[in-house]
């Protein structure tokens, strides 16, 4: 017979190793860096201009970034620093290359489906890149302690205090101390106070807004990263919701996100985890835009019903139960999305299942269904095997079209993402949302 101290005993085991696993799966003499980008590319997929007039801008001002010869010495590459540079001081036909970003705090969208492999964290990963490469400063938090949106960032070693359940544990500390200043006589507050919490809560709690924010190998994407110690979250929110019953538990993440600076980043993406808990309700009541992946085959429709159903009467039961408790904490219940889109992952327009079933898709929900679906090609592939987006994979190491054929494909979804983000984002600025 085995109990909970062989599955104790089994992890301490696994973590004496997991150091020398990691270091076999991601060699730690390697630092993952951004690749350069190609005038071509910059001049097709960036600024959509011909690449003659690029260089031409170039030779007139030897002032601006000049990137490097690579090849054949004619070919001139540059970083995504020198690119943003280039964005900021050229203009064409007297357009700027500076994306549009209305006023107000950066939009937040949740990448999330309770069914696994349907292609969440590579969507997150490609949208945030994406949006870099267009010119956008990009948060991308990591939800799901699976943690591959943070591997593919980059990051391996993260200390649990610095994921979102360090956030929860701030979170709860101030909620404590604001809950039992409340009170004109704090001895009367029924509520513990956060110097009666337990000391490793008080510990993760005396953290600072910026100190859970790590910078990865993009210049302009940071991340608060997730780790696989981080899976216990769901049961330590869950005890902290038994010491502190007045505690809103569903509204951590967006207070947290809420004390940013408004001009800190323009987009924030979250990964979520295969499952609705603490972690993913978070991530909803945080979001203006509710992103749902699908692949295009019955189970995962099966899932995606379930997954609707699930979140939608998890939300109706904390609208219905906490009404007072979020009022006391300036949450405004029921939970409203600015959008909530359905997107088809590891689409092959050339199978009549998958054509089928995203008819049925489209039949059942309508405009809600985005019109670009992700194709499943070799380049995508690959960004899932080696953690490494279309983006961030070199043309030169698999034929151009082939590569090209996944950039596009991804860039027409981004296009799709990007009009219902700047929609939603100016209806929050006309609110005047900050």
């Amino acid at each position: 017979m085995r109990d909970h101290s062989d599955l104790q005993d089994m992890n301490a085991r696994s973590l004496a190793q997991q150091a020398s696993v990691r270091r076999a799966t991601f060699d730690p003499g390697v630092v993952k860096a951004l690749r350069p980008f190609s005038i071509w590319e910059i001049s097709q997929f960036m600024f959509d201009i011909p690449p003659d007039t690029l260089r031409k801008k170039l030779a007139e001002d030897p002032t601006l970034p000049q990137g490097e010869t690579q090849d054949d010495g004619r070919q001139r590459w540059f970083s995504l620093k020198e690119i943003n540079e280039l964005r900021r001081r050229l203009r064409f036909r007297g357009k700027s290359l500076l994306p549009r970003r209305p006023d107000g705090r950066a939009i937040r969208v949740a990448v999330s489906n309770f069914k696994g492999g349907v292609g969440k964290t590579v969507v997150a990963q490609h949208l945030a890149n994406a949006a870099a490469l267009d010119g956008y400063r990009v948060l991308c938090i990591d939800f799901d302690p699976q943690a591959t949106l943070t591997h593919s960032m980059g990051l391996v070693e993260v200390k649990e205090g610095n994921t979102v359940w360090g956030i929860m544990c701030r979170d709860l500390c101030r909620e404590a101390d604001r809950i039992m200043n409340s009170y004109d006589l704090p001895e009367e507050c029924p509520y513990p106070a956060a110097d009666e919490l337990p000391e490793d809560v008080q510990s993760i709690g005396a953290q600072r807004t910026q100190d859970f924010i790590q910078p990865t190998c993009w210049p302009t994407i940071d991340i608060i990263p997730s780790c696989a110690n981080a899976a216990f979250v769901e049961f330590a929110s869950a005890q902290y919701r038994a010491l502190h019953k007045a505690w809103s538990f569903f509204g951590c993440v967006a207070r947290y996100l809420d004390e940013l600076p408004d001009d800190q980043y323009d987009v924030i993406i979250f990964d979520c985890p295969p499952a609705i808990g603490y972690q993913s309700l978070n991530a909803a009541f945080a979001a203006d835009i509710l992103y749902i992946p699908s692949g295009p085959g019955y189970w995962e429709y099966d899932s995606t019903t379930s997954y609707l159903g699930q979140l939608g009467d998890a939300m109706e039961d904390i609208s219905d139960g906490f009404g007072k408790l979020a009022a006391d904490a300036g949450i405004t219940l029921p939970k409203q999305f600015l959008d909530i889109r359905i997107l088809m992952t590891r689409f092959e327009t050339n199978n009549p299942l998958h054509t089928a079933m995203m008819d049925a898709f489209r039949n059942v929900f309508g405009a809600d269904v985005c019109q670009n679906p992700i194709e499943m090609t070799r380049a995508v592939e690959q960004s899932g095997r080696f953690q490494m987006s279309v983006y961030e994979q070199d043309y030169r190491q698999m034929t151009r079209e082939t590569w090209k054929r996944a950039r596009q494909s991804f860039d027409r979804a981004y296009e799709e993402f990007r009009a219902t983000m700047l929609t939603a984002w100016e209806r929050n600025a006309d609110k005047g949302e900050t």
